[in-house]
């Protein structure tokens, strides 16, 4: 009995042995790929940044640049993963029956919308203190009449007058010079020194100082 026992443990070793070593060899006839490409959208073709590309069931992989590409070593056979925020996820399985040693992919991933849950931000912790706050709130005396100061006709009216032109205001009147000289091409431009309009318009401007120099 001592005797089979023995037998039977030196046959298990030798069967455990030989399918180590089996599956070493196995491991070691798998070829190693330089696996290259680029990750882009299928609605433009434009490149997706920073997409995850790694190989199913391992830690090992890459993450695509600002362009879209990426470059790692993987093994004949292996299954690629790749992923990416407001994308639906994609896989592809890298032929076993390559020859060369590098091999290039482009990978095309279609959008995927995103639903986010609604978010509430307040200045207080609930928006009962908010409401309480914004009620009992009182509002200095200091601040409110320089508010409708600032509002008044006359105040606006008087800044409005004494408001220099921008950039867009100069933009405009150039434009309406060159379209009223573009008017007048091959002719004889209109002379107001004889137009008693254009004296009672200016008679009027300078009796209410409009031409006195502003200090």
């Amino acid at each position: 009995m001592h005797f089979t026992f023995k037998i039977y443990i030196i046959f298990f070793t030798c069967l455990f042995s030989l399918a180590t070593e089996a599956q070493v060899t196995a491991k070691k006839e798998k070829k190693l790929i330089q696996f290259s490409g680029i990750v882009v959208t299928s609605d433009s073709l434009g490149h997706v940044p920073f997409a995850s590309v790694m190989i199913k069931g391992t830690k090992k992989g890459a993450i695509s640049d600002y362009f879209g590409f990426f470059s790692f070593v993987a093994e004949a056979g292996d299954v690629i993963e790749f992923s990416a925020l407001g994308y639906k996820p994609a896989s592809y399985l890298i032929p076993d029956s390559l020859k060369l040693s590098r091999y290039s992919w482009i990978q095309v991933l279609n959008t995927d919308t995103i639903y986010l849950s609604e978010t509430v931000i307040t200045p207080w912790p609930t928006i009962e203190q908010f409401k309480k706050t914004f009620v009992e709130t009182k509002i200095p005396n200091d601040d409110m009449q320089r508010a409708l100061k600032n509002l008044d006709l006359a105040e606006m009216k008087e800044r409005a007058i004494n408001l220099p032109m921008d950039g867009s205001m100069n933009y405009k009147n150039y434009i309406d010079k060159q379209v009223y000289k573009n008017y007048y091409n091959g002719q004889y431009m209109p002379n107001n020194l004889l137009n008693p309009f254009a004296w009672a318009q200016f008679i009027k401007a300078w009796k209410e100082g409009k031409f006195k120099q502003k200090k």
